[in-house]
């Protein structure tokens, strides 16, 4: 036996699963304060893991990124290897704005991710062309990104389909230490 739903009663379902996402105004005042062109500069390392909604881990992933600013312009390339042997690599250009948030763009990010920073967090969301089974999938990303310290920051993605969460990504990035 299927349930069938409404498309509204959908609609709204979805609108109150995301309302549960907690606004970045609520770390405001605590930091240490997020800059991105302070932490994406030089060469970082990534460790993450792609879960199910039900949190089995799909796939494991070890990343290099490197990034580099003029400005407030900055570029962001990422190598990931997966532990399938898959490997991919992606490259952001980002800008910062006069108000203090953040754009970026990428080949296989539709339109721009936007988010600003409130004391050790940035949240942002933009859509995402994930390749499965010889096609390309659009995913919504909400993208958490909080500050541990200098060194480190822990990313924490909800992927959705139709605003519905299907996958979780979670990652460690670390700063490599200057020589």
């Amino acid at each position: 036996m299927s349930i069938k739903l409404p498309a509204a009663a959908v609609a709204l379902l979805a609108l109150l699963l995301n309302a549960c996402t907690p606004a970045t105004e609520s770390y405001r005042d605590a930091g240490p304060a997020f800059a991105l062109e302070e932490f994406f500069n030089g060469e970082l390392v990534a460790y993450g893991m792609i879960q199910d909604r039900s949190g089995t881990v799909l796939r494991r992933f070890e990343a290099t990124l490197e990034g580099s600013w003029q400005g407030d312009k900055g570029v962001l390339a990422e190598w990931f290897v997966y532990d399938d042997g898959e490997r991919q690599e992606r490259t952001w250009y980002l800008t910062k704005h006069a108000d203090g948030s953040y754009s970026g763009t990428a080949s296989d990010v539709i339109g721009e991710a936007r988010g600003t920073p409130e004391g050790f967090a940035l949240n942002w969301r933009y859509t995402l062309q994930v390749p499965m089974d010889g096609e390309l999938w659009e995913f919504q990303l909400d993208d958490w990104m909080y500050l541990i310290n200098q060194r480190g920051l822990i990313n924490r993605t909800a992927m959705k389909k139709f605003g519905i969460r299907v996958a979780d990504l979670t990652l460690w990035i670390e700063k490599r230490p200057t020589q």
